[in-house]
């Protein structure tokens, strides 16, 4: 395929050089001259390791090109990458001015320029926010409307490391394409092809967010150690090896459990050696922002539940799930007591069902706990779903076991507010149905 990279940095670079030792030919555009003349010359002008010699093969092999002229590099070109800068403005917000000018040098080219193709395939890679493919193709189909060539946009985000570029492009977690026209899709697939790796077809908005969602992960989990390292080297603990062992477990710490949206965390455990952690950065005058963050944020989250039902019509409420997590009872710090805890105290009529909860099995501290927060428990816990969801305008389901799914689906209330998930589509396709974070 030929291949235009707008932009001749990191990304555009690694890429056109990678892209083009595997079979394609790329023509690299930027309006900087020196980057144009070292590509050309068979330098790389950026400092990568195993960049140089890889750049250098392929400017003499004749399948990496660079140009100032943009005009030259679409001639008769299957795609164009966007490999141009996003960075922030003042507000944070991400500045898309590049990616704007770009599209509109090559909106001239492709429109006028004599070409052996009928479709090309815009590209975006760099980091946009969702809705910019939208808004990218909004600007085309305006463009090329009246013209004979039929141009579509895509994003396929980039996850490329300083130091480690050249392999994080070949050999990638996975390929994901943003895209919903087929032919694009089929562009995107055809370029990346030599890569062993998934390919994930996805809504561009979903490519979109994926990146920002990679990047404050990673973001998130260096704060994490070094608010862990700052507490612990306090205490006279060695946080590289607590950390070193804490990676170690891929059932739990490493790996996809708890990285799932809904509601939020309660229990036994996290909420008290969360609060305890603190109280111990507190006594050293350690300030630990990540950390605390996360009692308030899940306390946001709680909040937010609750003011999904007080938005609602309705005052009767069967809450479907009360114990912090399906198939115990332990009630403990379960953020679905404090929903109904308040939703009881601000005058709702509250019917609770939950399949394995029994009030006279309750013992030691997760009785003392339910008394104090729910009294009248025994009085609107339910036997079954139906009986819960019987008159309800709203349902608030935390478990979703077969049981209350047939119940919804036989009587939904005027509207249900999933928070796990996993109710399944026959639920999230009716009308009444609310996902909580998604």
């Amino acid at each position: 395929m030929k291949v235009a990279v707008f932009g001749l940095g990191y990304v555009g670079t690694v890429s056109a050089a990678c892209l083009a030792a595997n079979g394609h030919d790329v023509w690299g555009v930027d309006p900087d001259e020196i980057k144009v003349a070292a590509i050309s010359a068979g330098h790389s002008p950026v400092v990568e390791p195993g960049l140089q010699p890889l750049l250098a093969k392929s400017v003499a092999a004749g399948t990496l090109h660079a140009s100032v002229n943009p005009v030259v590099a679409l001639e008769d070109a299957d795609v164009s990458l966007l490999c141009v800068g996003t960075p922030s403005s003042t507000s944070g917000e991400a500045n898309l001015a590049y990616i704007y000018r770009v599209v509109e040098d090559l909106v001239q080219p492709l429109s006028e320029s004599p070409s052996t193709q009928e479709h090309h395939t815009i590209v975006i890679r760099s980091t946009v926010p969702p809705g910019t493919v939208e808004d990218v193709t909004a600007v085309v189909k305006s463009a090329f409307g009246e013209t004979g060539l039929d141009v579509t946009v895509a994003v396929c985000p980039e996850f490329l490391r300083e130091g480690t570029g050249i392999a994080d492009f070949l050999s990638p977690p996975f390929t994901v394409i943003g895209a919903s026209d087929l032919r694009a899709i089929d562009t995107v697939s055809r370029l990346f092809a030599f890569l062993d790796a998934p390919l994930r077809v996805v809504h561009p908005r979903t490519a979109e967010a994926l990146k920002y969602a990679c990047n404050a992960f990673h973001a998130t989990k260096v704060s994490f150690a070094n608010e862990l390292g700052r507490i612990l080297s306090r205490l006279g603990v060695d946080s590289r090896e607590v950390m070193e062992i804490f990676c170690d477990d891929t059932t739990l710490n490493i790996s996809p459990k708890y990285l799932r949206p809904g509601f939020a965390f309660g229990g036994s455990c996290l909420p008290k050696d969360l609060r305890s952690l603190l109280y111990l950065a507190r006594a050293e005058s350690i300030d630990v922002p990540l950390l605390s963050g996360a009692l308030a944020s899940n306390r946001l989250t709680i909040d937010d539940a609750i003011d999904r039902v007080v938005g609602s019509e309705g005052l009767r409420v069967a809450l479907l799930g009360l114990s912090f997590k399906p198939g115990s009872d332990d009630l403990r710090e379960s953020p679905y007591v404090d929903v109904a805890e308040t939703l009881l105290g601000k005058g709702y009529e509250v019917r609770i069902y939950d399949p394995v909860l029994n009030p006279s099995s309750l013992v030691g501290a997760n009785r003392r706990y339910v008394e104090s927060r729910l009294p009248h428990l025994r009085r609107i816990l339910t036997d079954g779903p139906e009986e819960a969801i019987a008159g309800a305008d709203i349902a608030v389901v935390s478990n979703s076991t077969p049981e209350v799914t047939a119940a919804l689906l036989a009587s939904p209330p005027a509207k249900i507010i999933d928070l796990a998930g996993r109710l399944g589509p026959e639920i999230e396709a009716l009308e009444c149905y609310e996902g909580f974070a998604w």
